[in-house]
């Protein structure tokens, strides 16, 4: 048979498109996904990255295609698991209940999860009241403010390392902080941006201070305490610099009406 070229060029894309699957370690997928299936923990305390469709209740956004797209490329099918906050995702792993997170990259929480490079940059941002003297973020590490922040939160656990001279209060959740704030507590509430903004909706007489107090880089994790996890660190973080190179991540977020955030670099 005579290989012309165009038929060339056929059999040179499907060696370059199974590569990847013959190339992956077994021992690897084994550590990775024990049960045979990947156990994704999503956590809908952040709208950025998941809510719950409202025809289906089921779990939506950029969180869900990449959980998705990782389950695709390693052959192994995928479950996903709703939480209310990272801090519960994080506890989940810690256990081995679920096999893969997506949370902000902190020193505590890197302890036990391994994360890749992170996919998306949103920024924690502060809410207070309109009456209030407060006017710039730098105003509010202050003696007699209390910070109301959601408890294990990416937020908490940064602010809980920084503030000097303020306090703070912890909501049961990221979606409980704004609630617990209008109730009595706390002089400013913290959070992601996105999340304070939807929930101040169901009030009035509540402002953002301007610009931002941090910026919270968002990855996916697994357990440090598999035997693979080193290797399987390296596995998911080339795919998810494929996913940031090739367009996936930023077309996710206009899918799903993501603005103020940012594909991380």
């Amino acid at each position: 048979m005579k290989i012309t070229l165009p038929l060339l060029l056929f059999f040179l894309s499907q060696i370059s498109y199974s590569q990847p699957m013959n190339q992956i370690d077994p021992k690897m997928i084994q550590s990775f996904a024990p049960t045979g299936v990947l156990r994704v923990g999503i956590n809908l305390g952040n709208p950025v990255l998941a809510g719950l469709d409202a025809a289906t209740q089921k779990p939506k956004g950029v969180s869900i295609d990449i959980a998705n797209e990782i389950g695709k490329r390693s052959g192994i099918p995928v479950e996903l698991i709703p939480f209310k906050s990272a801090g519960s995702t994080v506890d989940a792993i810690k256990t081995g209940n679920i096999d893969l997170v997506f949370v902000a990259i902190d020193p505590v929480r890197g302890a036990d999860v391994s994360y890749t490079p992170p996919y998306i940059q949103i920024e924690g941002a502060y809410m207070v009241k309109a009456d209030s003297t407060l006017k710039l973020n730098d105003e509010v590490d202050r003696s007699g403010i209390e910070i109301v922040v959601g408890k294990g939160s990416a937020y908490d656990l940064y602010l809980t390392r920084e503030i000097k001279n303020a306090s703070l209060f912890r909501a049961a959740s990221s979606q409980a902080v704004i609630d617990d704030f209008m109730a009595g507590k706390g002089n400013v509430a913290a959070g992601v941006k996105q999340q304070l903004e939807s929930d101040a909706k169901r009030y009035t007489g509540l402002r953002m201070l301007p610009g931002r107090f941090m910026v919270i880089n968002q990855a996916t994790g697994i357990p440090k305490a598999r035997p693979e996890y080193e290797k399987t660190t390296t596995y998911l973080s080339a795919i998810i610099t494929d996913l940031k190179s090739s367009g996936f991540v930023a077309a996710s977020m206009k899918r799903h009406g993501i603005e103020g955030a940012k594909v991380a670099e």
